[in-house]
């Protein structure tokens, strides 16, 4: 009889512990966060994360990517609970194809640089791409990278866009063509400011902001998804996304912040 009373104790003890783990890892689950974000975004975000966690105590799972490539994987089903684009285009697809929980909203404006290793003087940049000295430069793919699109905008309005393109050498992000220039596979290129703040004085490069009349605003837009809808995290990050704490350090990053 005791041996009885023993086990049907020792049973509701682990019974009891095992509900017990069951709760503490939903709520550890639901104090994560899985984010998707443009690749524009990636120095910044190592700093967004760490002050996100510091404020909240939450870890947020970030994954880099053309805005175009991010689109699509969360169209297939992946599992992201907020979006940071590079434009407002992308998240508005996700919203009216039902992916999102709300329309988006823009958190920053994105400027454009051409940036080189080389002080190769920028005062007639659109001269100088055409010149025998520049045989390669790196632009993100239009089709996918809003960075891309609106590099193509500004050729395009300096009149040299069919020119230029014979010497073009498209990364499928802004993190591949910030690659092609800090390795010198290409002379030249565009990308965002961003990447100045990144690399400091370890790497210093030579650029000019571009003249933003000659582009479309380069307008980014976040969005909680379908999938984070249910968990507060998302909600939080979202709103941090939002504050004045996070657009102080987008400001820093070369962003424009209202």
């Amino acid at each position: 009889m005791q041996s009885e009373h023993y086990n049907t104790g020792l049973k509701k003890s682990v019974l009891f512990l095992f509900a017990l783990l069951f709760t503490a890892s939903l709520t550890v689950n639901a104090q994560n966060i899985r984010v998707a974000a443009a690749a524009n975004l990636q120095p910044v975000m190592e700093v967004l994360q760490k002050d996100f966690k510091q404020k909240t105590g939450i870890t947020i799972d970030v994954v880099i990517g053309s805005s175009g490539k991010l689109v699509a994987q969360i169209s297939n089903g992946a599992p992201f609970d907020v979006f940071l684009s590079a434009d407002m285009t992308f998240p508005e697809t996700l919203f009216k194809n039902g992916f999102a929980k709300e329309k988006p909203v823009v958190y920053a404006s994105g400027s454009l640089i051409i940036c080189s290793t080389q002080n190769i003087g920028f005062e007639n940049w659109e001269r100088l791409l055409l010149s025998a000295r520049i045989k390669k430069i790196a632009i993100a793919n239009p089709a996918i990278a809003p960075y891309g699109r609106a590099a193509e905008q500004s050729l395009r309005d300096k009149g040299i866009l069919d020119d230029a393109k014979s010497k073009a050498v498209y990364g499928e992000s802004i993190s591949q063509v910030n690659t092609y220039i800090t390795t010198g596979v290409a002379d030249i290129g565009f990308t965002t400011q961003s990447l100045v703040k990144e690399l400091g004085n370890k790497s210093p490069l030579f650029y000019m902001v571009v003249d933003p009349k000659t582009y479309d605003p380069i307008l980014q837009g976040i969005v909680i998804l379908k999938h984070g809808a249910t968990n507060p995290a998302a909600g939080k990050f979202y709103r941090y996304i939002l504050s004045p704490a996070a657009k102080s350090i987008f400001k820093a990053y070369g962003y424009r912040v209202q």
